[in-house]
């Protein structure tokens, strides 16, 4: 069992930053890999960014290549996501989510333990 908990998430104006964290309890995480989804109203969930376990290997989707990083403290048992020059249609509930494996951590099928979410909404 893997607990995962969110938090980081608020009201910003485009343009600024925040930084979502996500604390994990249960597997080892040293050997988890991690991602963040989000999910806007009325939309599908995707995929945001991965970590692999080791922190070698980072993965993003296109529209957040050079505004979001993600990492991770693995003596904290936490991962990070910083993201900058924030838009409106970043807008959405963020999720972390942890992987036992390391390949497709773009795909959400590859998770088997799921926060609760944080919510960021960013306004125009």
């Amino acid at each position: 069992q893997v607990h995962l908990v969110e938090s980081g998430g608020g009201l910003v104006q485009a343009g600024g930053s925040l930084r979502l964290s996500c604390a994990a309890s249960g597997r080892t995480f040293s050997t988890t890999s991690m991602g963040w989804f989000r999910q806007a109203p009325g939309k599908e969930r995707e995929f945001v960014a991965a970590i692999s376990w080791s922190a070698g290997s980072t993965y993003y989707t296109d529209s957040v290549k050079g505004r979001f990083t993600i990492s991770r403290d693995n003596a904290k048992n936490t991962v990070y996501l910083q993201m900058n020059s924030l838009k409106p249609e970043d807008t959405a509930l963020y999720y972390c989510a942890a992987s036992p494996g390391l390949l497709r951590l773009w795909n959400p099928e590859n998770y088997d333990y799921w926060g609760q979410g944080t919510q960021v909404s960013v306004s125009s």
